[in-house]
């Protein structure tokens, strides 16, 4: 949808809500968390922070503009909060909460052949969209997620009960035991991702990339379907990195 379509859907669906559980009876401040609440799962509608943040703030600020509920002065925290706790801000950094179509790593079974059990890490997993395309391009794995967010990480636990979710920091954690690190980040997090893969990945390990090109390095190969993103591979050793 174009913007501002979105922030526009998501605050008119949030006067309503509001208005419906005030007409049930709901004490206004738990109605603001509710409400609040919804803003904030559907700000991942928002291509960029600013605008997730508007779409999250914009209807707790409309009902402080208007005075339509009387409220403490604490409770008009409750919604940077929760955006707080969606997107941490040693996470913003890192890319936005975007998921990995259904379909993007259908042909990665094809150019990369992985073992009975192979050990793949989706590094930043979000919702679980990433660990559902690769469990649909590699049945046989053994998938692990890792996601900074906690609410994020227990609901793709519970999309994903077939993969070990944890919650950590993708750059802190030991990427040394994968076979496959997949990533969906963004441009600017690629050089990171580079040097991370180059001191901590084994021999014969992959990093696959989503969309954006890890330009250190030199990919084995890279996917370009017709109607989707290009997924980048790259595999160790160090003469498959670029010379300087």
């Amino acid at each position: 949808m174009r913007w501002p379509l979105p922030a526009i859907l998501v605050w008119g669906l949030s006067w309503l809500v509001f208005a419906g559980l005030a007409s049930m009876g709901v004490a206004p401040l738990l109605a603001l968390g509710l409400v609040c609440a919804l803003g904030v799962a559907a700000s991942v509608l928002g291509t960029n922070w600013w605008r997730r943040v508007m779409i999250a703030l914009g209807f707790p600020l409309s009902l402080a503009a208007t005075g339509a509920a009387a409220l403490p002065a604490w409770a008009w925290l409750l919604p940077l909060l929760l955006l707080l706790l969606i997107y941490p801000l040693n996470a913003w950094r890192d890319a936005p909460l975007f998921p990995t179509p259904k379909n993007a790593l259908k042909d990665l079974a094809a150019q990369v052949n992985l073992a009975q059990g192979a050990l793949i890490l989706d590094a930043g997993c979000g919702l679980g969209d990433g660990l559902l395309a690769l469990r649909a391009a590699y049945p046989q794995a053994t998938l692990h997620g890792l996601e900074w967010s906690w609410p994020l990480r227990a609901l793709c636990a519970l999309r994903c009960p077939w993969a070990r979710v944890r919650q950590g920091d993708i750059w802190r954690a030991d990427w040394s035991a994968y076979d496959m690190v997949y990533l969906f980040q963004r441009p600017e997090s690629m050089p990171r991702a580079a040097v991370k893969a180059r001191a901590e990945l084994k021999p014969g390990a992959y990093l696959v990339s989503l969309e954006f090109e890890a330009q250190a390095l030199k990919p084995l190969a890279v996917l370009r379907p017709p109607l989707g993103k290009p997924v980048w591979v790259y595999q160790l050793p160090l003469d498959r990195f670029r010379s300087a």
